[in-house]
């Protein structure tokens, strides 16, 4: 129950935060006179050869779709890449742990016991759900026609950038302009994950609820995944993150500097 509390709270925090309404925005727009937008049109014009200024450089950056093959590469990163087997490693070793301390249901599935092969086939199974888990994620948003690829945040400080990664967990981009949706694949992938271990390879005394308590854990491990991404290597897309999400900058009060 407790998890599943904390994953509302998270889903409440980044819907309130995606609903933000740009204030600033509006204020330096609404703020404007006739005679202002006369006097800022030569510099306008200049904005395409010039560097953007701090105020005015979100307006400047636009965002471009994915092609295939980009799609392609951030797939394979996200599923075969090195967050996919050290993700894998560390939650089997805290599965693994907690088979020691035999309390009920402790070392999901505590079927498995402890030592090296039942630290392996917890290792497999955790890659498993992350394949899983990827695979619906990539093909349900092919599907919805959204983009579910991570881009890292524009902006700069921590607690910014933090936001954006917890945002972009529950969150996807959708037509030409990357506007910002809730993403019925970003959210549906995690529990997929999960079902099918409950289903397929675990105890046969484990059942769709179990897969679902499970997709809650694997839902704040996209939102770790995330993390990593942006604060560690953000994979081969990583150039993909200079393009600009306008919502994204407007829900987090950030915009990029000047270069």
């Amino acid at each position: 129950m407790k998890i599943c509390r904390a994953v509302f709270v998270i889903l409440a925090m980044l819907f309130a935060a995606v609903c933000q309404p740009p204030a600033r925005a509006q204020l330096t727009s609404s703020s404007a006179t006739p005679g202002d937008t006369q006097a800022q049109t030569p510099a306008s014009q200049q904005a395409a050869f010039v560097p953007s200024s701090p105020v005015n450089g979100h307006l400047e950056l636009e965002y471009h779709r994915p092609t295939a093959r980009e799609k392609l590469k951030t797939y394979a990163f996200d599923t075969f890449g090195p967050y996919a087997f050290l993700g894998s490693a560390f939650s089997a070793g805290i599965a693994q742990g907690e088979t020691a301390s035999k309390a009920h249901n402790a070392g999901i599935p505590p079927d498995w016991g402890q030592g090296w092969d039942s630290y392996g086939a917890r290792v497999g199974s955790d890659f498993g759900i992350n394949l899983i888990t990827q695979t619906t994620r990539y093909s349900l948003a092919a599907a919805f026609g959204e983009d579910t690829i991570f881009y890292r945040c524009e902006c700069t400080g921590f607690l910014p950038r933090l936001k954006h990664a917890l945002i972009s967990t529950v969150t996807a981009r959708r037509g030409e302009d990357g506007h910002r949706v809730f993403s019925f694949p970003a959210i549906a992938a995690p529990y997929a994950g999960t079902e099918a271990a409950a289903l397929l390879w675990y105890p046969s005394r484990y059942d769709a609820v179990d897969g679902f308590r499970a997709g809650n854990y694997n839902l704040l491990a996209q939102a770790g995944l995330n993390l990593a991404l942006e604060f560690i290597y953000g994979g081969p897309h990583t150039l993909l993150s200079h393009h600009h999400v306008p919502v994204i900058s407007n829900a987090t009060d950030s915009h990029p500097d000047a270069k």
